[in-house]
């Protein structure tokens, strides 16, 4: 009861533990992994495609994709000799009707932990529009910034592009906002003119560039380029059907 934020329209917390104590009290959730699930879904869900959310990298997550008809992404970034991955830039030309199962342990799991609510992926790239969608439902909206690991002890690492991220989407929003969400505004609001240098900048950038993904980060740090709103349905995100309009 101290932790879920229950009294404003709009939260925001951190990873999975984060998730649990919002998620009773939350109509609407938002998944925010800027660097890179998010980013992805987006990316791949504007052009057409289904993006189903796995949560592990090994051999089930193969099966899991033949079971759904589904191209697998490649497990890493690294995708030499084409095919798809969690890099953003591997998927600006994927095809409309595409499966894609796309594993990662901190977006696809947390999207796989929302149960019934109706589950959305937040990133830089699409915060207007997503926050758009989410006005209908006036309170209970939750935003969850991923993190990252710390590589030896596996625990949450916050991480500043995700909380840009989610203070992105809460800025479009209307409704009373808890401390929480209203910090991750207020950060956004600091950096919104200057956000490819902060997000180039940043530990997780730093380590996306000296991997040889630069032009990951920079889709990433893309305010408003998208007008994408991806949902969680039926175990994957596709692009949002706003009723009454004839798009997909």
């Amino acid at each position: 009861m101290y932790y879920d934020q229950g009294s404003f329209d709009i939260r925001c917390e951190w990873g999975l533990e984060g998730l649990q104590e919002l998620l009773p009290a939350s109509r609407a959730v938002v998944i925010v992994d800027v660097l890179s699930f998010t980013t992805s879904v987006d990316i791949a869900a504007g052009n057409g495609a289904l993006v189903y959310p796995f949560r592990s990298k090994d051999q089930t997550a193969a099966a899991y994709a033949r079971s759904r008809d589904a191209l697998m992404a490649n497990a890493t970034r690294e995708f030499e000799g084409g095919g798809y991955s969690l890099s953003p830039s591997s998927l600006l030309d994927i095809p409309a009707g595409t499966a894609l199962v796309l594993p990662s342990p901190n977006g696809s799991t947390l999207s796989l932990s929302t149960g019934d609510i109706p589950t959305f992926a937040g990133c830089i790239r699409n915060a207007t529009a997503l926050a758009g969608v989410l006005r209908q439902y006036e309170t209970g909206i939750s935003i969850i910034a991923a993190g990252e690991r710390w590589k030896q002890q596996q625990t949450l690492r916050p991480a500043i592009e995700d909380l840009i991220g989610a203070g992105a989407v809460i800025h479009a929003l209307d409704g009373t906002r808890s401390p929480e969400a209203e910090t991750a505004a207020r950060v956004f609001e600091a950096f919104r003119d200057d956000l490819k240098s902060v997000l180039c900048t940043s530990g997780s950038g730093k380590e996306l560039i000296g991997r040889g993904f630069a032009a990951d980060v920079r889709l990433a740090a893309a305010l408003d380029a998208s007008r994408c709103v991806p949902v969680l349905k039926d175990g994957a995100y596709r692009s949002y059907h706003v009723p009454g309009s004839s798009d997909a």
